[in-house]
């Protein structure tokens, strides 16, 4: 069997080298195989030329069965090509190019098979804007899973530079990395994983002054601070622009996600912390410890509500917290309610209510 295998490979080579098309190569070869699993069958059992060929059908009928697979394997792919290419070749860029580079649909192509995100969700996540506050533990996760899922241009925000006690957690960063900032050190990892993407690196804190204007760039906020004094800041411009912002926080083994959108209906951070715990109640990482892991599972879970707020798929968390328990491997959800009197989102509960 090997002998005619070899025989017909030799054949498509040779063809190609000639140029014979590969239509006419593909016959041939076809052709060859066929003749040997007639042969198989019609030969009686010992005789010499059935055992030449493999000694029975059963071999040529696993190599077809392989084949069959290979192939339809690829005329699934390349339905799948054409399916992201979004339904025609009017799907460009303002500059009228092609919005997937070469070779760019195939990295996604996981995506691109699941059915609540397919082609056009994968479009969606490549011409979203986020902005990621903060490149440390729960940043380094998200900013990697967004940018590996091909979110377009992501920013991230952060004054810090990276030091020895983060790379415990803060996965983006390296050893190399220490007394760099962390925005630099996070998006030459983020380029090196993912050269389609464009990351806006802003080596400095969010501030009241620049806030607003900043968020106004982005169609969604990623918020993985550590201090309650930015998590109000970045709720309340996210609130006055309309974006939803994802929150995230850590304390020791527990996490906790939500989505908060008032312009959706759905209540603003400060609707459920409407003041910043008294000293010493909500110690910080440094103070208490975090789990090595934790960071990187509640940042996940940012990066896909993320995917899900960008491309429409499934229930994004608002109006709820998923609490995440790590030393005891529970996960709970709580409903969150909007209060009229918040002072950050109060006008626009009356407007979603009215």
């Amino acid at each position: 069997m090997g002998w005619v295998l070899l025989f017909a490979l030799g054949l498509w080579l040779a063809g190609g080298r000639f140029g014979v098309s590969r239509q006419a190569r593909t016959l041939v070869v076809a052709g060859i195989y066929l003749a040997a699993l007639v042969a198989t069958l019609a030969l009686p059992q010992g005789d010499a030329m059935r055992a030449f060929l493999g000694g029975g059908p059963a071999p040529w009928l696993l190599l077809g069965g392989a084949l069959l697979i290979v192939l339809g394997y690829r005329a699934l792919l390349s339905r799948l090509k054409r399916r992201a290419e979004g339904q025609g070749s009017a799907e460009t860029t303002p500059e009228n190019a092609p919005l997937f580079a070469d070779g760019e649909r195939e990295r996604y192509m996981r995506h691109i098979v699941l059915r609540e995100l397919g082609g056009p969700g994968q479009q969606k996540l490549k011409r979203a804007r986020v902005l990621v506050i903060g490149a440390g533990g729960l940043g380094s996760s998200a900013l990697l899973y967004l940018n590996a899922a091909g979110v377009g241009t992501i920013g991230v925000i952060d004054a810090d530079t990276v030091d020895a006690t983060n790379l415990q957690r803060q996965v983006i960063h390296g050893d190399a990395d220490i007394g760099q900032a962390k925005v630099r050190s996070a998006a030459e990892t983020l380029k090196a994983q993912n050269p389609f993407t464009t990351i806006r690196p802003y080596t400095r804190a969010l501030t009241p002054d620049i806030a607003a204007d900043l968020f106004a760039d982005y169609d969604l906020i990623l918020d993985g601070t550590d201090n309650f004094e930015t998590r109000y800041l970045a709720n309340r411009a996210a609130v006055a622009t309309g974006k939803p912002l994802i929150s995230g926080a850590l304390s020791q083994w527990e996490g906790q996600v939500s989505v908060f959108h008032p312009a959706a209906g759905a209540p603003c951070y400060q609707c459920i912390f409407p003041e910043a715990p008294a000293e010493g109640l909500a110690p910080s990482c440094a103070e208490a410890g975090v789990l090595s892991p934790l960071p990187g599972v509640v940042g996940s879970i940012m990066a896909v509500e993320g995917v899900k707020l960008l491309t429409g798929a499934g229930a994004a968390l608002k109006g709820e917290m998923l609490i995440y328990d790590a030393l005891w491997g529970e996960t709970r959800k709580i409903a969150l309610k909007p209060r009229p009197d918040c002072p950050v989102c109060g006008a626009h509960e009356e407007e979603v209510t009215r």
